[in-house]
C-alpha cells in the first residue's frame, strides 16, 4: 500500500489541480501532497531490505503475464527519495512564478512525478515501459506550452528522440518476453530469459540506445541543451535533476542484470564514448555565454561520468555512481533555482549582460558559491564522495579511463568558477540592482545547502544505500547464471 501511494498521491494531486482555478490553492495543494510524499519516501528509505513496506503486487494484465508489481531496493530508495525531496523544493523555489493556466501547468507537473515514481518502482517490464512513456507525455506539453522561443520545434525534437528510443526498447522488451521461461514480464523472468548470442547483442543495443537517449550521453545529447534553454525553468529542474536519472536507473535495474555478459563486453566501448562526451561537453560549456546552456552541458558531463562508472562495474565505481545520482540531482536543481531567480527578475540569461549581482543580492551569491563548489565536488560537499569512488573504480578498471575523465574536474572548475565571476562579481553591465532572495526561495536553497553539507561531512547513509545497490546488482547478475 505504501509504494502504490507513491504513484497515487501525485496522480490525484494532478487531477485535483486540473479541476481548480485558484492559483494559490493549486500551489498549496500540490505543495502539501509533495511534502507528504517526501515524508513517505524518507520513511521507506529507512526500512531494511525485505520489509513488507517495500513490496507491492496486484493483478494487472494477467493474460499477458504482466502484474502491477512495485518494489524498492537500494536503487529505488535513492531515486524515489530524490524525486520526492526535489518536488517540494522545486515548488517552493518557483512559488512566486506566475504561469498562464496554472491548473494545467501544475497538473502536468504532478502527473510527471507520478510517471517518474512508477519508473523507479516498477519490477514488471511492461509496467516499467508504461510509466516510462507516462513521464514523457506531460513533460512534452509542459515544454511546448510554457517554454520560450522556438519551444514547439525544440519540444518536438525532444519528443521524437525519446519516443524513438522508447520504441526501440519496446521491440527488445517484447522479444525478451517471448524468450522468458514462463512468458512473463516480471524482472526475475527477464533475468532468466534464454537468448542466442546474436539476439542478446541486438536486445542489448536496443535497450542501451533508449537509455542513452534519456540520460543523455554523447552523441545522443543534442536535444538536451536546446530544451533546457527553452523550457520553463521549473520544468527544467525536473528534467535535469530527476528525469535524466531514468536512463541511469534503467541501466542499473534492467540493462546490467538482464544482459550481464553483453554489458561486460560492451563496457570498454561505452566507457570511451562516455569519456569523450565528458570532455566534449565540458569544453563546450566553457565557451557558453548563456547560463542555461552552460548548466545543460555541465549536466551532460556529469551524467557521462556516472554512466562510465556503472559500466566499470566494480564496487567503488558502482557505489560512487549511485551516490552521485542523488547528489547531482540535488546540486543541479540548486543551480537551476539560482538561474530561475535571475531570469524572473531580469529576463536575462546571457552572462555578458550580467555582472556585479553580488552587491545587491549577497545572500544569493553566497548560496550559489556553496552549490557551485559542490558541483565541482569540493571535499566536504556531497558530490566529493561519489566522484572519488567513481574515479577510484575507473582507475581499477583502467588507469587511462581515470586520467582522461579526471581532466573534466579541471574543466568543471573553469566553467563553474567562470560563471560565478561573470554573473555575480566584476562590473555591473545592464543590471545595476536586483532584489535579494525571498523567504520561499531562501528556504529551498537552504534545504539544498543543508543536504550538501550534511552528506558531505557525514556520507554514511548514502554509502550504505550505495552498498545495498551494489549487493542487489551482484546478486541479480549471479542469478542470471552468466
Amino acid at each position: 500500500m505504501l509504494l502504490s501511494s507513491f504513484i497515487w498521491i501525485p496522480l490525484l494531486a494532478g487531477i485535483i489541480a486540473f479541476a481548480l482555478r485558484s492559483q494559490l490553492l493549486i500551489k498549496q495543494i500540490t505543495l502539501y501532497c509533495a511534502t507528504v510524499l517526501a515524508g513517505l519516501a524518507l520513511f521507506a528509505s529507512c526500512q531494511p531490505m525485505g520489509s513488507h513496506y517495500l513490496h507491492h503486487s496486484s493483478g494487472w494484465l494477467a493474460t499477458l503475464g504482466a502484474n502491477f508489481s512495485l518494489a524498492v531496493d537500494g536503487a529505488g530508495k535513492i531515486t524515489t527519495l530524490l524525486t520526492a525531496i526535489s518536488y517540494p523544493i522545486i515548488l517552493l523555489a518557483t512559488w512566486n512564478n506566475n504561469y498562464s493556466k496554472p491548473n494545467s501547468y501544475y497538473g502536468l507537473l504532478m502527473l510527471t512525478q507520478a510517471g517518474l515514481m512508477g519508473v523507479f518502482l516498477a519490477t514488471d517490464a511492461l509496467l516499467f515501459y508504461f510509466f516510462w512513456e507516462l513521464a514523457l507525455i506531460p513533460t512534452y506539453f509542459l515544454c511546448s506550452q510554457w517554454g520560450g522561443e522556438n519551444r514547439i520545434q525544440v519540444s518536438f525534437k525532444f519528443f521524437i528522440y525519446t519516443f524513438m528510443g522508447s520504441l526501440l526498447m519496446l521491440v527488445a522488451l517484447i522479444y525478451v518476453y517471448f524468450h522468458t521461461p514462463d512468458q512473463s514480464f516480471a524482472w526475475e523472468s527477464f533475468k532468466a530469459a534464454t537468448l542466442s548470442k546474436q539476439a542478446e547483442v541486438y536486445c542489448f543495443v536496443l535497450f542501451f540506445l533508449a537509455f542513452a537517449i534519456k540520460m543523455p550521453i554523447f552523441p545522443f545529447h543534442t536535444w538536451q541543451p536546446d530544451l533546457y534553454a527553452t523550457a520553463p525553468t521549473g520544468t527544467t529542474m525536473v528534467l535535469s535533476g530527476i528525469m535524466v536519472k531514468m536512463g541511469l536507473f534503467a541501466v542499473l535495474r534492467w540493462l546490467l542484470p538482464v544482459f550481464p555478459e553483453m554489458s561486460a563486453i560492451a563496457a570498454p566501448y561505452v566507457i570511451m564514448l562516455c569519456i569523450f562526451g565528458i570532455l566534449y561537453a565540458s569544453l563546450i560549456a566553457i565557451r557558453q555565454d548563456n547560463i542555461k546552456r552552460l548548466i545543460a552541458y555541465s549536466s551532460i558531463a556529469h551524467i557521462g561520468l556516472m554512466c562510465a562508472a556503472l559500466f566499470a562495474n566494480n564496487t567503488n565505481s558502482f557505489e560512487g555512481a549511485v551516490i552521485q545520482l542523488f547528489s547531482h540531482g540535488i546540486n543541479i536543481i540548486g543551480l537551476w533555482i539560482v538561474v530561475d531567480f535571475i531570469e524572473q527578475r531580469t529576463g536575462i540569461t546571457q552572462m555578458k549582460q550580467l555582472g556585479g549581482l553580488a552587491r545587491s543580492a549577497p545572500n544569493l551569491a553566497i548560496m550559489l558559491v556553496v552549490i557551485a563548489l559542490a558541483n565541482v565536488a569540493l571535499p566536504l560537499t556531497n558530490a566529493f564522495v561519489g566522484e572519488f569512488l567513481m574515479f577510484s573504480g575507473l582507475f581499477q578498471m583502467n588507469i587511462w579511463y581515470a586520467v582522461l575523465a579526471g581532466v573534466a574536474i579541471i574543466l568543471a572548475a573553469v566553467y563553474t568558477l567562470g560563471m560565478i565571476q561573470k554573473v555575480f562579481y566584476g562590473e555591473a553591465t545592464q543590471i545595476k540592482f536586483i532584489a535579494d532572495i525571498k523567504a520561499a526561495e531562501a528556504f529551498a536553497l537552504v534545504s539544498i545547502i543543508v543536504m550538501i553539507v550534511v552528506f558531505g561531512v557525514y556520507p554514511k547513509p548514502m554509502l550504505e544505500l550505495g552498498s545495498e545497490v551494489w549487493g542487489t546488482a551482484k546478486a541479480a547478475m549471479a542469478m542470471a547464471g552468466k
